[in-house]
């Protein structure tokens, strides 16, 4: 039976609610087992079961632990909309939910995002509307956004196993957005954020840095700490000298360009009773644009050489590299808006500015119109140890019926309102442009005096 797109939005609607209970224990269930990058098994495991039940056909073993699943409009040729969500955690010991072996917790709320992901494909299947839909509606559990344990990524690498470090850099080098023209996903965000917005329901962003990751590993020479330590050469201090150094260019970092670099050492030494001849810094270097993070990138690799001259030690630079800036689709952001503000009301709707973190889902953007917003459903500071998603139907739910009643819009009535975004839209990139750029944001040098 042929409806108006309200009430198709309504028998969606009105599925996702049915299984309500079932994608909220999804959720939790998940959050009760974290698992970090590439490593996503047990998660990936239950997607696929919500797949097989929903009668999606799916790839999966993607970048490791991805799944995509495939579902066909009946009503004609029309755009592939993604419906994303992340299946890993971070690392944050000392958080309530974490693993006690791992430490990985989900401090950034990727398990509110397979659940409504798969609250999204449960209404779309189950509730007939894809008779009635133009173009496909792809389905993506993808691993590793969070760009963290680069060492353990770089040897996947190494081991030929992966090439980019993040689960959507892969997914697009693989071909799995070759047949996608739109993307949407929904990130949890917290009431406790910075952002200005803390009593919306959902928030609508106009993008996020980008950032270039990066270790760099300074060789020294041992020798017995207290009794001759002239006859060393100290790592670690070649290290901390260029950490200072990467501090006094901050001076230098233009506001408009939102740079952000904070350098982690994650080996300091091997004994406290011998000069530190191997110590390893991780960091990244953010920033609002390409040109800023590159150009920021060089002062840093400035000042990890400097600190190895200093003391006559060698320091290897290693580039791992991007994410690229986030760019959130306008006409995308309209369209959910409408519909967002119907589900929770217009006062519950609100917007945010750029923002200094950074996410895979920029590369996205940067090859399709795409869009990212935040369901404030959480409290407590991202990434922190008082992280904890406390409105599961909010995070899950209302999330979920938003992105689901978009995809309607857009593929609806012959999907005009999805062509005409498509057709359009310029993107920046092309994919062999994207990778070729990305390609290029991969090596290592080894400096020394």
């Amino acid at each position: 039976m042929i409806g108006t797109r309200e009430e198709l939005k309504a028998r969606v609607n009105q599925e996702i609610d049915r299984r309500s209970e079932s994608l909220i224990q999804t959720a939790k269930h998940i959050m009760k087992n974290p698992e970090s990058g590439f490593k996503e098994a047990k998660t990936s495991q239950i997607v696929q079961g919500w797949f097989r039940d929903l009668g999606i056909p799916y790839t999966d073993s993607l970048a490791i632990t991805g799944i995509k699943g495939v579902v066909n409009g009946k009503a004609g040729e029309g755009p592939t909309i993604a419906v994303i969500g992340e299946l890993d955690s971070m690392v944050v010991p000392g958080h309530s939910e974490e693993d006690s072996m791992t430490h990985a917790a989900h401090a950034c709320g990727h398990h509110i995002q397979i659940g409504n992901m798969l609250g999204v494909a449960a209404g779309i299947l189950a509730s007939g509307v894809l008779e009635e839909l133009s173009g496909k509606v792809v389905f993506m559990a993808v691993p590793a956004e969070e760009y963290i344990e680069l060492e353990f990524r770089n040897e996947l690498r190494k081991q030929g196993k992966i090439e980019f470090l993040t689960g959507k850099g892969e997914f697009i080098r693989l071909g799995a957005f070759d047949d996608v023209d739109l993307a949407v996903m929904t990130h949890s965000g917290s009431v406790d954020s910075d952002h200005g917005e803390m009593n919306r329901n959902l928030i609508i962003g106009t993008g996020n840095n980008g950032l270039v990751a990066k270790r760099a590993e300074f060789i020294g020479h041992a020798s017995h700490a207290g009794g001759a330590p002239w006859h060393g050469i100290n790592a670690l201090n070649a290290a901390i000298l260029a950490i200072q150094a990467i501090h006094m260019q901050r001076e230098t970092f233009k506001d408009e360009d939102s740079i952000r670099v904070h350098p982690i050492i994650t080996k300091g030494g091997s004994a406290v009773n011998a000069v530190p001849d191997s110590v390893h810094i991780e960091t990244y270097v953010r920033g609002r644009s390409l040109d800023a993070i590159l150009e920021a990138n060089a002062k840093v690799d400035r000042a990890l050489r400097a600190g190895a001259l200093a003391v006559g030690a060698r320091v290897k630079i290693i580039n791992l590299g991007e994410m690229l800036p986030l760019i959130n689709d306008p006409e995308m952001a309209s369209i959910y808006r409408a519909n967002a503000e119907t589900l929770v009301g217009a006062d519950n709707v609100g917007e945010r500015g750029h923002g200094g973190g950074s996410t895979d889902m920029g590369d996205v953007s940067h090859i399709m119109p795409a869009l990212h917003p935040f369901v404030n459903a959480a409290t407590g500071q991202g990434h922190g140890v008082d992280y904890l998603v406390q409105d599961y139907p909010l995070a899950v739910i209302t999330a979920a019926k938003a992105m689901a009643n978009m995809v309607v819009d857009l593929l609806s009535n012959g999907a005009k309102a999805g062509k005409e975004i498509v057709e359009n839209h310029t993107p920046l990139l092309t994919k062999q442009q994207y990778v070729e750029l990305t390609q290029g944001l991969y090596g290592e040098e080894i400096y020394h005096s």
